[in-house]
């Protein structure tokens, strides 16, 4: 991890809502924005934040999310996604987000996601493959 990856750096992403985005299960009159695609929009807008400011051979996995969801977009619609470093306390690192479309905020929320060495994590993960019988 680099040393600019510290509490206050702030990035965003802007996401158009597309059909793959949306609910179906009420009907084409109400196609909004799914909440499981918020959490992933949002969990990659973090990893890409905090991408930058990671080593070589550094990536980062999801830990928590808590999410309010606030109100419903409209397919067609344009969301901007806030994110910003709350805390960094070893590997952990949370953000704190907010989102809003154009006629008003949709969400706000915190997530926490963990730095980690991709090597290490792929022995680790070959290790538990083997155990499962999956090599």
């Amino acid at each position: 991890m680099k040393n600019t990856l510290q509490a206050g750096v702030t990035g965003s992403a802007t996401v158009d809502v597309d059909r793959e985005r949306t609910i179906d299960f009420m009907g084409e009159k109400a196609r909004v924005y799914a909440t499981p695609m918020l959490v992933r929009d949002i969990e990659i807008a973090c990893r890409e934040l905090l991408g930058k400011h990671l080593d070589a051979g550094e990536d980062s996995v999801g830990t928590r999310v808590e999410l309010d969801h606030l109100a419903a977009t409209l397919m067609g619609m344009r969301v901007d996604l806030a994110v910003s470093i709350a805390e960094v306390k070893g590997r952990a690192v949370t953000f704190d987000i907010a989102g809003r479309d154009s006629v008003e905020p949709i969400c706000r929320g915190r997530h926490t996601r963990f730095v980690v060495d991709v090597k290490t994590t792929e022995a680790r993960l070959a290790a538990k493959a083997h155990k499962a019988g999956l090599s």
